[in-house]
């Protein structure tokens, strides 16, 4: 029997028992569909962190040298003992790494965590919850901002001082009602400010948008609030391989400024986005921990269902089995029909589970902050977990049909 033919009448039994087949074949469905849907999720997240998220918060080819190191999650008690005696990130500090890193992009100032929250007037419109930064001009840079209108702070405003005020596409569309706000005065903590520059959007991450901000030359943000303790140098770098090496000079910048022996612990952290992706794909490996054993227990139900159907359907096809061993079927040709039938089965659940699992990653994207990114890699294991099923739990049913006596079968009612 050619192959053509097995495939053909196998799928011409699944069309005579669609009903049977669908409920066969749930199993392997919603299993490939969790293992298709959950790892398109958990790919795009890791994608979304590692091209948008770190360089959203730190910027692109850059790194940070500051007081604290980046950590998820809160310190413990000797952390933040060790940490509290740090000296501060100083602009003798940012002169220094500015000087031993001379091919830099930009290297940039600015107020750190904690980053105020505040309410920013403009006439009697008020806007709540809006981050503001003190900065100096290279930072916009660092940021890769573009502006949708005005200029970007400058140099002349951080060492003048001036009430000068950069915001973001948020900030500008909710408090000024689409007008445009360049040259008009708004309100922090009762000091005007007058707006230079609109920052074009940058979107959202998870749902955390990025443009409610507004952005003050360090010195007037320094007056308002005081000179913070977690100032930041942010340097930034034409090329991601040239992120390594100027970090390194820049740590032996910051050691020599901070008068430290080769044998004393740095009091101060130069870091990327690293700690943010790190932390992330930790998560990620717990994950990937699970979806293995839930996909495998739904395999090995859909698994057994179709072994129990096969084997019903060898029951009630005996005589067609006596049959075709009467005109001259081999054993192996009755093995092969059913083992292919079986394969045929279960690679069509794969299929139906893939496409479903595709259509739902992507609805679950559209309606929900949550990214989705299908691989190749997910979809091709899908469908060998579909045809390895029919191998495994067809082998029997199989094995069965194919030992039948064909006189038996043939007095089979």
């Amino acid at each position: 029997m050619r192959f053509a033919d097995v495939v053909f009448t196998a799928l011409q039994q699944l069309r005579e028992n669609k009903l049977r087949s669908f409920f066969t074949l749930l199993g392997i469905i919603v299993s490939v569909t969790f293992l298709v849907a959950v790892v398109a999720i958990i790919q795009g997240m890791n994608a979304y962190v590692s091209e948008n998220l770190a360089s959203a918060l730190i910027g692109a080819n850059t790194f940070q040298v500051r007081r604290s190191p980046i950590q998820i999650g809160l310190f413990d008690d000797e952390q933040y003992r060790r940490i509290a005696k740090r000296p501060i990130i100083t602009e003798s500090d940012a002169a220094a790494v500015t000087a031993a890193i001379p091919q830099a992009v930009a290297v940039s100032m600015q107020s750190g965590f904690p980053t105020p929250i505040a309410d920013v007037q403009y006439g009697t419109n008020t806007l709540g919850d809006v981050s503001v930064f003190g900065v100096t001009a290279p930072y916009q840079v660092v940021q890769d901002y573009g502006f949708a209108s005005g200029r970007p702070l400058s140099d002349i405003d951080v060492l003048e001082r001036r009430p000068a005020a950069v915001i973001g596409a948020d900030v500008a569309d909710k408090l000024f009602d689409q007008a445009d706000p360049v040259g008009k005065d708004i309100r922090i903590l009762g000091r005007h400010f007058t707006v230079v520059g609109v920052v074009a959007k940058k979107g959202n991450v998870l749902g955390q948008s990025f443009d409610g901000f507004v952005l003050l030359p360090l010195t007037s943000f320094e007056s308002l609030y005081g000179r913070r303790k977690t100032t930041t140098v942010s340097v930034k770098m034409a090329h991601p391989e040239d992120v390594a090496p100027a970090m390194a000079a820049a740590d032996g910048a910051m050691r020599e400024a901070h008068h430290l022996r080769p044998s004393e612990e740095s009091d101060y952290s130069v870091e990327t986005a690293d700690a943010l992706i790190e932390f992330w794909k930790s998560l990620t490996k717990i994950l990937f921990a699970v979806i293995p054993a839930i996909v495998a227990i739904g395999i090995v139900v859909g698994g057994i269902v179709i072994m129990n159907i096969m084997l019903m359907s060898v029951t009630e096809r005996t005589r067609e089995i006596g049959v075709r061993k009467a005109l001259g079927a081999r054993s192996s040709d009755i093995r092969r029909q059913f083992l292919a039938e079986a394969i045929v089965l279960a690679t069509v659940g794969g299929l139906t589970g893939v496409a479903v699992g595709w259509g739902m990653a992507f609805l679950i994207s559209y309606v929900s902050p949550l990214p989705a990114r299908v691989t190749a890699w997910s979809v091709a294991l899908a469908l060998l977990l579909g045809a390895g099923v029919g191998v495994i739990f067809g082998v029997y049913p199989a094995s069965r049909a194919a030992q039948l006596d064909p006189i038996a079968a043939l007095r089979q009612e």
